[in-house]
Parts: structure tokens; sequence; C-alpha cells
């Protein structure tokens, strides 16, 4: 590659007296001819011999070897940059650090640097060997050394710098808020679905910054904050033994960040990091002491947010290679990369579900395959035609939505972005509008490598038609689709196994750039009312069209417990064991205590199941509410669908009260008889339910990003006092007090 044409140039030292033209064609020619070029994921280098003519204009040898470093202006935003000169950080720091490149000529995106004579480490010691014991200490003193150069002689620094430099707690939220600044919300309108779509949350490095906790203070110094080992060039004659290059990432702050990213980028073996944190901190304690205060506590901190934002450049690169080339081999190596970047990120950025790879090579290739819908501006051109799917007869075509748009639906899901992907606890949703179909819709996909606690038993499709067959006032989707896709088999277009999805009506609002709106705080009025009514009409959906086998008359609450009898004995060991420690039965005892309940007999209805607020959406008309997510619909008594709604939705007692004579007011009386006596039964067991669900997902983590888990798990202190109260238990006396104090 030539060097690109540069509009403006600045020299600066001992170029002077020369046009900034002849200057530039001079090198380029010459780069052409005989530069050895470098790729960097920044820049692009050529190292190559000054001519008689370049050196009289640079005031070096003739032959003397220079590098040519051009920004690669393709490149993505991928780093944090407190500086955006190089040259300035050189200057700035040469008289301390003598032996790094010394800046020659600088101009808009190309810089010539001095050539620093060596090998790069990286060549004789890759990644992943352990270092040599003297290197470490050469690394160790390099890193010290930089402690020496002024934060005054160092160019301005941002204005969001900390004041106090020596302010750590400070430092790391400066980089958390530049990482999301500088990576994430450049690049979120291009990669910001693919990343939803891996379960990232969009605010995933604000929430970081915000957790940063309180550390020792340590005094600011210049930090290279890229030094790994292709920036570290081992000198021929051994003094020194090792000198940095590639400074344009360098910051000024807490010099502990240095030693988490060298660590991180470095690749050592992991039993070798101790041996490198010591080498450091006895290269610190001679020259700077108070750098090494709190390294113990406070290195895991740094260590973290390294891994949490490589994150992003690590899948953005990986699903960018894909445009280079699209075969099942580079599928294979990005859907590894991902999966790596994901289990490194995980615990800093709170991902609850790492997908697994099957289900990361499904997202990356309809990435892929998307390129250039929805206005994105990736290279290459795969189409909807490298995606295929197979119909699932039991959802016929629809007049409104025909097999044609299903495939462009499916085309539209891997462009889509950010604000239209919903990752739940079981399904990935993806809301798109198909050229040609007057309405949006959303194309549902079950997360792969997830297990529920709680079982579905009905398919969400049937329990759909039902409601619509029986033209019941019910505010529910309509299911448009149902199959499998696949990619089509073409040459050097990779293949993934079948993936089933589902078709619905979105029903959110019309303008899908906004985000539904769900009562999180509880009902108001006229939605309570609304919810009634539909509840009411669920009473009129022929449920044997879904359930053939429905439990009969009176059989309900004893199936019920028995479903809950039957999770707490499937629970892991980890999770029953806790359970034990903190008062709660175990499943033959649990089944002894709910069989001394009963409830009255109701006619049986088809339920929701799982009525809380994130199920809900509201609505401008008479019902207020549209009902989604019904895939934990069951047949059973009608009262115990109201319940569960009020236990899983923040429900004031004026709601409560109105809620419930509406109720019983307006359903026939063979739905509501002795529901004053049987009320508090259905909330009791529900409570008791929730005490060992919320615990199984504090000690699994599963679920814990879907916000109505979230929401039930920090109240779980109470949620564990009112179920052992209501089991006539007190918590078991060898339990770990702090265990306690933890749950609260």
């Amino acid at each position: 590659m030539g060097i690109p044409p540069v509009p403006r140039f600045v020299a600066r030292r001992r170029a002077t007296n020369f046009r900034s033209d002849a200057v530039y064609e001079a090198f380029r020619r010459h780069a052409t001819d005989v530069g050895q070029a470098s790729n960097g994921f920044h820049n692009q280098n050529y190292v190559l011999p000054l001519t008689g003519p370049m050196a009289g204009l640079l005031g070096r040898e003739p032959g003397t070897s220079v590098t040519v470093r051009i920004r690669r202006r393709e490149a993505l935003p991928v780093v944090i940059r407190t500086w955006q000169n190089e040259a300035e950080i050189l200057r700035a720091i040469n008289g301390v650090l003598p032996h790094v490149p010394e800046c020659l000529v600088e101009g808009d995106g190309f810089a010539v640097h001095s050539y620093v004579e060596g090998v790069p480490l990286s060549s004789v010691c890759g990644n992943g060997k352990p270092v040599d014991r003297l290197l470490l200490k050469a690394l160790a003193g390099l890193l010290a050394q930089m402690t020496q150069v002024r934060g005054g002689v160092l160019p301005p620094r941002p204005s969001l710098w900390p004041g106090n430099h020596t302010d750590s707690q400070g430092f790391l939220q400066t980089l958390a808020t530049m990482a999301d600044s500088q990576i994430r919300k450049p690049n979120w309108s291009c990669f910001g679905g693919l990343f939803a779509a891996l379960g990232i949350a969009e605010d995933a490095l604000v929430r970081l910054a915000e957790r940063v906790p309180a550390m020792a203070g340590r005094p600011y110094s210049l930090l290279h904050a890229d030094l790994h080992r292709d920036n570290l060039i081992m000198s021929y004659g051994g003094d020194p033994p090792l000198i940095c290059v590639d400074w344009e990432l360098a910051t000024y702050g807490d010099p502990l960040h240095d030693l988490a990213t060298h660590l991180v980028r470095m690749h050592y073996p992991a039993y070798q990091w101790d041996e490198v944190v010591e080498a450091w901190a006895e290269a610190m304690r001679v020259v700077r002491p108070a750098a090494v205060n709190g390294v113990a506590k406070d290195l895991r901190h740094y260590v973290a947010f390294e891994r949490a934002q490589s994150v992003y450049p690590d899948v953005m690169r990986a699903a960018k290679s894909l445009e280079e080339r699209f075969d099942q081999k580079s599928l294979d190596e990005a859907t590894a990369a991902v999966r790596r970047a994901l289990e490194a990120g995980a615990e800093p950025l709170r991902l609850r579900h790492v997908p697994g790879e099957r289900e990361i090579e499904r997202i990356l290739f309809r990435w892929r395959a998307s390129a250039g819908a929805g206005g994105t501006a990736r290279r290459g051109t795969v189409g909807r035609w490298a995606i295929n799917w197979q119909p699932d007869l039991r959802v016929p075509e629809c007049l409104d939505f025909p097999r044609t748009a299903v495939r462009d639906a499916l085309y539209l899901e891997g462009a889509a972005p950010a604000s239209r992907v919903f990752k739940g606890t079981a399904h990935l949703n993806t809301v798109v509008r198909v050229p040609g179909i007057g309405f949006p819709v959303v194309v549902r996909r079950k997360v792969a490598n997830v297990y529920r606690r709680e079982r579905s038993f009905l398919s969400e499709h049937a329990v759909l038609q039902a409601i619509e067959r029986s033209n019941a006032a019910v505010a529910a989707p309509r299911v448009l689709a149902l199959g499998e896709s696949h990619s089509k088999s073409a040459v050097d277009v990779p293949t993934y196994s079948k993936d089933p999805f589902a078709i619905h009506t979105y029903e959110g609002p019309e303008d899908t750039r906004q985000q539904p709106n769900h009562p999180v705080h509880g009902l108001l009025p006229h939605e309570a009312d609304g919810l009634i009514a539909q509840l009411g009409a669920l009473t009129k959906v022929d449920y044997i069209q879904v359930d053939p086998l429905a439990a009969g008359v009176g059989g309900f609450y004893r199936w019920l417990s028995e479903q809950l009898v039957t999770l707490v004995r499937n629970l892991p060991k980890e999770s029953q064991q806790l359970a034990r420690f903190v008062g709660l039965p175990d499943a033959f005892r649990l089944r002894e205590i709910l069989s001394r309940y009963e409830v009255s007999h109701r006619a049986s209805a088809l339920l929701h199941g799982s009525l809380h607020p994130w199920n809900l959406i509201r609505r401008d008309d008479s019902l207020a509410l549209t009902i989604i997510d019904w895939e934990m619909a069951v047949v059973g008594d009608p009262l115990y669908d109201l319940v569960r709604h009020m236990h899983l939705t923040p429900t004031r007692p004026e709601i409560r009260d109105r809620m419930f004579r509406r109720w019983a007011r307006d359903l026939p009386a063979a739905y509501t008889w002795d529901w004053e006596k049987d009320w508090r039964v259905y909330r009791w067991i529900e409570i008791v339910r929730s005490a060992y669900v919320d615990l199984d997902r504090l000690v699994t983590g599963a679920s814990l990003d879907a916000p109505n888990v979230r929401r039930a798990v920090d109240s779980y202190a109470m949620t564990l006092a009112a179920a052992t109260g209501s089991l006539g238990l007190t918590a078991h006396r060898r339990a770990n007090p702090y265990i306690a104090r933890a749950l609260a």
C-alpha cells in the first residue's frame, strides 16, 4: 500500500527548509519501492533507508533507517486516546527516556520517526511463553523509569481528568468513561445490535465506572498504556536492553494501570503473573515508593477494566474480519475470538450468560449476512440469498405477512440497531420493518444453553393462535411465522445448523426508535381495569385447543404444589445446600407442608402464567395493556394468574382492592367463588417459590441481567424472611450469620 495523499503538512525540528509536497512525494515513492510494511491495529509502518536527498532534507546520514508511520484511516476507533499527537508525547519524554524514537517529520495522519535498532520481543518470545527473569527486571525498570517524567512537560490533559493527581478511583472512572465515549459510542450505530444480541448492555461501561470502589492513592505518572511484546524492542547492543516504541496511546495517571494493561496484553502464562507483579513492585520501591500503595488489593480492579474494555475491540475486529473473508474457517476463528473476549470480560461487565459457540456463530452469521441492510456501512455483500428457512406448517402462511416477507425479516434481523434488540431471560427478540409490510414485526429466537427452573408447558404459538381464533378481547401479539432458519449452501459461504425462530407482530410503539413503556412501578387505575378485563376475556378462549389433557376442576392447586416440589428436588446441589442452611425445607418436607392447604374448586381457564411488568406494554386504548411473552402459559385457576401478577408487580393496596373487586364482579361465579379465602394461599405459595428460585439465581447467576429477575433478587432478604415465616420455620441455627448479612 502506498502512502495516501496528505492535504496538510507540518515539519518539525530539523526538517524545515523544504516544500512539504516534495518531501511527501519522496517518501511515498521510496516507501512504495523499498519500504517493508508492517500492519498494526492503528498504523501502517514502513521501515526504509534514507536516500541522499531525503537524508539531506532530514539532517541524517544517507542510508539511515527511518520508520514512516501512517494512520490507518479505515481503522475502527477501538482505543482510548488521551492525546491525539504522538509527536508531542515523544518530544516531552525524550530527555528522560532518551532511547525512544524521535519524530523527524509529522503531517496529517503521517509521521517519520527515527528507527529503533533491535528485534521485537514478540519475534523471539511469543505470546503465552514465559519471559526470562532478567528481562522481567528490565521491563519493571522501564516502567519505573517512566515515573520520572514530570506531568508538567506532558501535553495538557482533557478537561475530565481528576484534579487530584493521586486519585486512583477517579482515574479508573475516567478511563471507563473515555472507553465508553471513544470506543463504544462511535461504533454503536454499526455494532450495537451485535453487542445487544451477545448480551452486552448499552450502558455496561457506564455502570462499570459507577462500581469502581475506593482505592489507595498513588501518585500519577507517565504511562505507556500499550506495552505488549510487539512494542518492546530488544536492542542489539544491550544498552539499554529494552526500548518502548509506539507511544500514541500514552497517558498520565495511576501507574498500576500500566502494570495491569501490560499483564493482560503481554499474555504471560498465569503462573508468571505474581513474578511480574513482584518485579514491578521492587523496581517501583526504588524510584517511587508510593506507587506500590495497595497494589495487592487494587490491581484486580485495573485488570478487570482492561478485560472489560477489550471486549469491544475484540468483538468488532472479529466481526470486521468477516468482511475480508467469509468462509467456514474465518467464521470459526471469529466465533472463537468473540467467545474468548466474552468469557474474559463477563465478570466486570456483569454478563450473566455467555453465549455458547453455536449461538455466537449464528449471531455473527446473521450480522455478516445482513451487510448493507438497514443502511449499515459494512463492506462486502452477501445478501438475503445466503439465508434460507424451512417453515413449520403448524403456523400457516399469513395473508398480510407472506413467506417472502419472512426471508426479508430474517435478512434484516442481523442489521437491527441495538435499540431494537431485546434480550430476555429465554429469548432474543429483534424488531424489524419489512419493506411492503405496514407494521413492524419481532423475530423471536430462544437463547441457547439457558435452563429455566420453572418449566413451560404449552407451545407459545398454539396459545397465541387460540387467542386469535377466539376473538376474545385480549391484546396479545399475532404469530406470523414459525420455522427454522439456516444458511443456504453456496461457494465460500459458511453454513450453520437449523436455528428455530418465530415471528410475531411487534406490540411496542409504532415508532420503533422508541422503547416500550412497561408499568415497572405498578399499574395505574385504568391499567388495572384493563388487565382485569383481559383476564376475564381469557376465560372465553377454548383452552382444550392448546392443552387437551388440562387438569380438571379442583386439581390445579395439587398440580401447582407438585411442580414446586419437583423444582426444589431438581435444584443444583449448591443451591439445595444453601437453601437448607438459610432455613428452607427440602423437597420431601416441603411436600408435607404444602399438603396442609387446599383451595376451593373453580372452573379452569387459559392463564398467562408470568404477568410481571416487563411482560406488559402500555397502550392507548380501553385495554390499556398488551400482554406479551406467553411461553409460561398454563391452564388452571384464574385466581392464580391474578395473585401471581400481584406478587411479581409492585401493587399498592388500593390497586389490589380495586382489581379484586372488579375481578369478582365481572367474571362468572364459576371462576371466582371463595376467592376471598383462597387468594392468600396462592400468595403464600408464590412467596415460597420465589425463596427457592431467587436463591438459585443468586447462586448460579442465571438471568440476573433481566430486569424482573434483578428486582426480585435485590429484595431477597425480605422474600426469605416472609417465606420461612409463612412456612412456620426459622433460620437454621448452624447458618453462617455472614450468609444472612450478604443476602440482606
